[in-house]
C-alpha cells in the first residue's frame, strides 16, 4: 500500500511539473516576449470587436473584396487539412477550372497565379503572392469604382517579404489588404 502511495505522490508532482508548471511557464513567457502572437494575433475593428486573425484565413467572395487562396476545408480553423487527392485527379482540375472562371478567366498574356487556384496544404493560409492580389485588382477597383492604379497601390503597399533578403517573393495578408480597403476607400454595403 506505501508503494502505491508513492507512486501516485510521483506521478502527481510529475503531472504539476510537467503540465501544470511547464504550462504556465511558457505562457508566460510568450506573454512577455510577444503577447499579440501569442494571443492569436487577433484583428479588432474600431469598436473593439475581433473581425479575425492575422494567422487564419477567412473567406471572401464578394468583387469588392481580394480573395484569398481556395480551402479544402471551407476556413475552418478546427479542421485544417488538404484535401489529400492526387493531383492528377479530374476533381482538382475541376475546382482549378471552376476558379479560373471565377477571376474572369486566364490568357497567355494573363495568366493566373497558381495559389488562387490551389489551395495550401492546411487550408488556412492567410496570404498570397503579390502577383495574386494585383491578379485581382482590376475587378476590385471596378466594384468599388476607383482606378486600378488605386487598387495597386494599396496592394503594393501592403506586400512584406517574410524572409527578408532570402525570400523571393512578397506576400500580402488578404483580412489586413480587405480591412484597409474598407478603412481607405467606401466600404461597400454588400458584405463579405
Amino acid at each position: 500500500m506505501s508503494n502505491l502511495l508513492s507512486s501516485l505522490r510521483v506521478a502527481l508532482a510529475t503531472m504539476a511539473i510537467c503540465v501544470a508548471g511547464y504550462t504556465a511557464v511558457i505562457l508566460g513567457f510568450a506573454q512577455a516576449l510577444t503577447p499579440t502572437s501569442a494571443n492569436g494575433s487577433l484583428i479588432t475593428n474600431d469598436a473593439g470587436t475581433v473581425v479575425g486573425s492575422r494567422l487564419i484565413a477567412q473567406a471572401f467572395s464578394s468583387p469588392e473584396y481580394v480573395w484569398p487562396r481556395p480551402s479544402a476545408v471551407d476556413y475552418d480553423a478546427g479542421g485544417a487539412g488538404g484535401s489529400n487527392l492526387s493531383p492528377a485527379n479530374p476533381q482538382i482540375t475541376a475546382r482549378a477550372q471552376e476558379l479560373i472562371s471565377a477571376h474572369g478567366g486566364a490568357s497567355v498574356d494573363a495568366p493566373i497565379p497558381a495559389d488562387l487556384v490551389t489551395a495550401s496544404g492546411a487550408g488556412l493560409d492567410p496570404h498570397i503572392s503579390l502577383e495574386g492580389a494585383l491578379f485581382q485588382a482590376a475587378r476590385v477597383a471596378e466594384a468599388r469604382g476607383v482606378e486600378v492604379s488605386a487598387i495597386e497601390r494599396m496592394i503594393e503597399e501592403r506586400a512584406v517579404t517574410p524572409g527578408g533578403p532570402f525570400t523571393a517573393g512578397r506576400i500580402v495578408n488578404v483580412l489586413d489588404l480587405n480591412l484597409t480597403l474598407d478603412a481607405d476607400l467606401a466600404a461597400p454595403a454588400a458584405s463579405q
